[in-house]
Parts: C-alpha cells; structure tokens; sequence
C-alpha cells in the first residue's frame, strides 16, 4: 500500500495520547479559559475522542455533567476507562445525528474533530440543535495549514521525498481549519455573536525520538502515512526531519502548536 491509499486510523487511544493528546490538553484549557462559561452547567462534548476536552472541562469549568460523544467506539471505551467522574459519560455516535433532543445541554463544545466530520455543517447544526437557546457551541481545529508545526515539519519533508504524500497534508485536504470557514459555517448554522480566535501552545520535545515515535503509532494521516511506507523510505523520511527540525543544546526540539477557535450564541 502506497502513502496516499493508507486511511486515516483514528482509534486506539494508547496511540493517539503521545501523538496529539498529549498537545490537546494545554489547548482546551485555554479555550475553556476564552469561553469563560459559569458552573454547573450541562455540557456535551462532540467528536470527544480520548476524552481530553472532557476530563478539562471536569478539571476547569466545574459543570453539572459532560456528555462525550465519539464514533468510534474503540475511543469512547479509553475514555470511559480513563475518566471516572460521575459527571462525565460517554456514547457512540455519529456528530452529524447526535441522539440527543432539542436543547438537552448549555454548552456543546468540539476539540480537533470537526474536520474529520463528513460533513462539517451537518455536525454544526445538531451542535446547536441540541443546545438550548441563549447557550454556546464552540469549537477548536488545528491550523495544519501553518501554526501546528509537528505536523508541518512532517508534510512538507514527506512531500519533497514523495510528492504524492501532498495529497494527505491535512493543510491542505482540511481548507475549514482557518477562521473565516469556521465562522462562515456558524452563522451558517443559525449561531449569533460569533467570533474566533487562534489558540497557540508550546510543544517541547525532550528529543528527536520524543518527537518521532508517535508518527510510528499509525493514529491519524501523517502516522498512517508514515507506516504505510517501507523500511527504508521511512528511515530517509526520519533522517531528512532529523536534519531539519530546530534541536536546542540538550536535544530538545522546541515547536509551536496553533490552533482556530470559534464560538456562537444559539
């Protein structure tokens, strides 16, 4: 199997903590932060995956409940293992057709998901179906196309080793991961006082193998892609990301994360 016939794999959580969990964390604090949302309130967290967004809104925001939702299973069940608050609880389904009814929750919130949704205004517009009137829907997406630089040092040395491997940027196949999309796409579903923001963090790695062995982990399109490839031309993609990447004295690698939010009112 060739780069650009390898799918994106988005399921074992033990995989996709070291990858982009881990990066997660720092972004949705400061989102919730932005958001600003007073307590006890009702909260769904759509496209949940590991549970990231949840376990920090349980940590930050001090609801009356979180509901994750995720499609696939396999991630509901980490989360679930994971997360043990009572608040929190989780199911699997489709984001495009939540199985919940009209204004069940105060809060719908996304993190890192929204792009991978089929069909991104499908997923809006039950985000705000379900969220009752007066409440917030917000969602934050990497900005793959520059600021999430893990991911960027990777598709541009991919994509001058194969030039096919461009077809799998997620900067380029994810044109809704800037700010005019996404608020575009809120208004588009019936949200008012809509604004974004960007949202950037640092990613320290404690070395060159910190940063590589999560692309060997095969969660997401540059892992999947980076397993797809043979031995060899694997090893010259690590050595030419090896030669490029910014290494401080002690070996460190330090990059930036960037991400785009975005927030309405139902």
């Amino acid at each position: 199997m060739n780069g650009t016939e390898q799918k994106s794999a988005w399921a074992a959580g033990d995989a996709y903590e070291p990858y982009v969990g881990r990066w997660s964390r720092p972004v949705a604090r400061q989102f919730l932060r932005w958001l600003d949302m007073p307590a006890g309130l009702r909260w769904i967290d759509v496209g949940c995956g590991t549970g990231a967004l949840s376990e920090t809104i349980l940590e930050a925001s001090s609801p009356a409940s979180v509901q994750g939702a995720d499609l696939s299973a396999n991630y509901v069940e980490y989360a679930r293992a994971r997360i043990t608050d009572p608040r929190a609880s989780f199911g699997v389904c489709d984001a495009a057709s939540l199985p919940y009814v009209n204004n069940a929750f105060d809060v719908a919130v996304s993190g890192l998901a929204l792009n991978f949704v089929p069909d991104p205004s499908a997923a809006a517009s039950e985000m705000a179906r379900v969220t009752r009137g007066g409440g917030t829907v917000a969602v934050y997406v990497w900005d793959y196309a520059g600021g999430m630089q893990l991911m960027r040092h990777f598709w541009d040395a991919a994509a001058e080793l194969d030039p096919s491997a461009a077809a799998l940027d997620e900067g380029r196949r994810f044109p809704i991961c800037q700010p005019e999309p996404l608020v575009r796409l809120f208004r588009e579903a019936g949200l008012t006082s809509v604004e974004s923001r960007a949202i950037d963090v640092p990613t320290v790695f404690e070395s060159f193998d910190d940063y590589w062995s999560p692309f060997l982990g095969g969660q997401g399109p540059a892992p999947g892609y980076a397993m797809s490839l043979g031995e060899d031309r694997r090893a010259e993609l690590r050595e030419l990301l090896r030669s490029r990447l910014p290494v401080s004295d002690g070996g460190r690698i330090k990059l930036t994360a960037s991400a785009w939010a975005v927030k309405g009112v139902t």
